[in-house]
């Protein structure tokens, strides 16, 4: 029996083979599952998840200015705790943290960066072996020049996040 997952990948390529687009939104996508292939939707989620994930993405949001440079910083940052099987996700104020759980909040951002780095190489290096005749796609992993760049910037060009 395949997963929900591998289901998944089939209805969205089973969408663009009948409707012949290469470019897709997934609305449309799950519309199309549901009117012809016969997916269920999803139990509404239970709305104090709702709320709490409105709370994190506001508390993840909150940018707070730094008194001494004007440079922006993340005012909350996230720590996920593992206990047997459930994961615990705590939030904690960058200016009340200790130098133990935010040095984990700063690990643990920096290894999702890794994370996505290594996948953006591998994505293009596939990509590349694919179309051998084009220009290879050469995606550069040292972000030291952004960083100051961005760092230096005028404050209507500067992004935190």
């Amino acid at each position: 029996m395949a997963t929900k997952q591998r289901s998944m990948e089939i209805a969205i390529r089973q969408y663009k083979k009948e409707t012949g687009k290469t470019e897709v939104e997934m609305k449309e996508v799950a519309k199309f599952a549901v009117a012809k292939m016969g997916w269920k939707l999803p139990s509404p989620k239970d709305p104090l998840d709702r709320l709490a994930s409105e709370f994190a993405q506001a508390a993840r949001d909150e940018i707070r200015y730094d008194g001494k440079t004007g440079q922006p910083y993340r005012a909350n940052h996230a720590i996920s705790y593992t206990s047997g099987y459930a994961q615990l996700h705590l939030w904690i104020d960058i200016d009340e943290a200790e130098r133990k759980p935010m040095l984990k909040s700063l690990i643990m951002r920096r290894e999702q960066m890794v994370g996505d780095g290594l996948q953006l190489t591998l994505d293009a290096d596939h990509w590349n072996s694919i179309h051998p005749a084009e220009e290879p796609i050469q995606i550069p992993m040292d972000f030291t020049y952004d960083v100051e760049e961005r760092k230096n910037a005028p404050a209507e060009y500067k992004k935190a996040g």
